[in-house]
């Protein structure tokens, strides 16, 4: 059953694969034509042409977002660890997402944290984790509402069970030292009900209420499981109907050998 899934997978994901090339053209006459480089456009024109631009964008990520999870599902991504700075990291994400969020008239707001030392991290996977958390705030919070991001050092008591004679287990040695990595994305959005706060992270799931009003696959938050989950990290939510949601991750300070795993949170 699992063979026959990920056969199904490769060839969905060599499909997706296919479309990426004349899409990217596509995009790129539109834009074009939008510059006016081609010519004048009357209103109307440029109207459809800006439609046309936002299609081709949510296509473009519908096809990058199964192209990620593909590779994810199939266990081909490996982790680049080096050592790196959160804030420059998350600073950068903020940058580039702040246009989008100005659009749909959302505050976003980042304080870089001094407390936080360099440390060894895939940069590109926890801007990936970032960006979907940022998406999926940007979607479901309404105009006129903020979201933050944060980050700061934490200790994680990881649970493991107990073993007698074991006198060098963490959780009995006295230590008030970080040994990882808290981020977090809060909003003042309509929340997430606690019968769903596990569900979310699963593949191609989409909240009853929000089904309609989503353009998405459902897959942002099940990428950034993967992801997190393949860092020796744990992601979940915090939420109640109407007073917003709080995703928060944690990745630790020292990195777990390249793996693929993908897991439940622990």
């Amino acid at each position: 059953m699992r063979e026959r899934f990920l056969r199904t997978t490769n060839a969905l994901a060599s499909a997706a694969h296919d479309l990426k090339t004349p899409l990217a053209i596509m995009n790129g006459y539109v834009e074009l034509l939008q510059s006016g480089k081609l010519g004048t456009l009357n209103d109307r024109q440029r109207e459809v042409l800006t439609d046309m631009h936002s299609s081709g964008q949510r296509l473009q990520t519908f096809i990058q977002d199964f192209l990620s999870y593909s590779v994810l599902e199939i266990g081909e991504i490996r982790m680049q660890y080096e050592p790196g700075d959160m804030n420059a990291c998350l600073s950068e994400v903020c940058r580039l997402w702040s246009s989008r969020f100005q659009e749909r008239g959302l505050a976003l707001y980042f304080l870089a944290n001094d407390k936080l030392s360099p440390f060894p991290f895939d940069s590109a996977k926890i801007q990936r984790v970032i960006s979907n958390l940022l998406e999926n705030a940007s979607k479901f919070t309404p105009s006129g509402g903020t979201v933050w991001l944060h980050a700061e050092p934490y200790m994680w008591e990881r649970r493991a069970a107990e073993k007698p004679g074991i006198t060098s287990d963490r959780r009995r040695q006295s230590t008030s030292l970080p040994n990882s990595i808290k981020v977090s994305v809060s909003d003042t959005g309509p929340g997430i009900p606690a019968e769903y706060h596990i569900e979310v992270f699963d593949d191609f799931f989409r909240l009853p209420q929000t089904e309609k009003q989503s353009d998405g696959m459902g897959l942002g938050l099940a990428i950034a499981r993967r992801l997190v989950n393949g860092m020796g990290g744990k992601i979940w939510v915090e939420s109640d109907p109407g007073s917003g949601c709080k995703f928060s991750f944690i990745i630790p300070l020292k990195p777990v050998p390249n793996s693929t795993n993908k897991g439940k949170n622990k």
